[in-house]
Formats: structure tokens, C-alpha cells, sequence
């Protein structure tokens, strides 16, 4: 496996420990519809909770969050739109970024909520 996809694995692992760590439920890892594809779906009591998770060994070439551009961001809605339906859920909703920073232990993890809003 590439050493970045290592690096996306291990950052996701870890950022779904972060969010049981706050007491969230984590209902899927890597949910998938078509080519599109959301991290992490959790539930913090009655929000249902799309997660993108953007891991780096470091912070030299800018902030992870500012990989979640315009195309990712419409990718990630669409997909949530399918869960939506494909569930019937009927949670109010929103979409966190977390971003885990290093190589090793200590890791910085950064939560964003509500980092953006659907226009729907």
C-alpha cells in the first residue's frame, strides 16, 4: 500500500478515537456511494455527523483543512444526500473536517465543526 494511503488509514483510525474519545457513536468508516466516498459517519446525541478526515506528517506546506476545496466539498454533500435517503434518516445534520498532524506520538488533531453548509 502507498505510504500515503498508510498515512490516510492511520488518520482516520485515529480520528475515529477522537470522536468516541468526545462521545460520539461512529456509525461507518469509508461509506461509499458510487466513486464517492464519506470518511467517517458519526452521531453526537441527535446530529448525525459527516467527517472528512485530511492527515499530514506535518504543517510545512499549509493547513490539511485546505484540501477540503469547492470539488470535495460538492462531492461530500452528494454523498450525503445518498446516505440520507438510502437511510430515511431524519437527524438534523452537519459536516466537521478533522485534520490529524505528525508522524508519531504526540499527533495534533484539529476538529472543525460545521467547517462547511450544504446549499440545498
Amino acid at each position: 500500500m502507498a505510504q500515503h494511503n498508510l498515512l490516510g488509514n492511520k488518520g482516520e483510525m485515529l480520528a475515529s478515537r477522537y470522536l468516541l474519545d468526545k462521545g460520539y457513536a461512529v456509525h461507518h468508516h469509508n461509506w461509499r456511494s458510487g466513486q464517492k466516498e464519506i470518511d467517517i459517519i458519526a452521531q453526537e446525541r441527535n446530529v448525525l455527523v459527516f467527517v472528512e478526515v485530511k492527515s499530514r506528517t506535518s504543517e510545512e506546506y499549509g493547513n490539511a483543512s485546505d484540501a477540503v476545496d469547492d470539488r470535495k466539498i460538492k462531492l461530500l454533500i452528494s454523498a450525503a444526500q445518498a446516505y440520507l435517503q438510502k437511510y430515511k434518516v431524519d437527524l438534523k445534520f452537519r459536516f466537521d473536517i478533522i485534520t490529524v498532524i505528525g508522524e508519531s506520538e504526540p499527533y495534533k488533531i484539529e476538529h472543525i465543526e460545521d467547517a462547511f453548509y450544504p446549499e440545498w
